[in-house]
């Protein structure tokens, strides 16, 4: 990753600093893909949900363009980054 800060998954396109984590929140860094190096916050989501979980994410730049999404999952025994498993309709 660059030394840029990360982009957070999510946020819209006209949010004034789409790259500050809000206090309070937990985020898994999303590795490989079209979305690499973006933070997802994942506040909401269990301990079980965070380790053997993952997320089917809208992504307008994978291999099916706009409206395709991009699976992520959490990488074995590092569940703080999620690994890009391909792209799907």
């Amino acid at each position: 990753m660059s030394d840029a800060r990360p982009w957070i998954y999510g946020t819209d396109h006209d949010d004034p600093d789409p790259c500050t984590p809000q206090p309070g929140h937990v985020y898994v860094q999303l590795v490989g893909g079209p979305l690499d190096g973006q933070l997802l916050d994942v506040t909401g989501y269990t301990l079980e949900e965070r380790t053997e979980g993952g997320a089917l994410l809208m992504s307008n730049h994978g291999a099916y363009g706009p409206g395709g999404r991009s699976d992520y999952e959490p990488r074995p025994g590092d569940p703080d980054r999620w690994d890009w498993q391909g792209d799907t309709p």
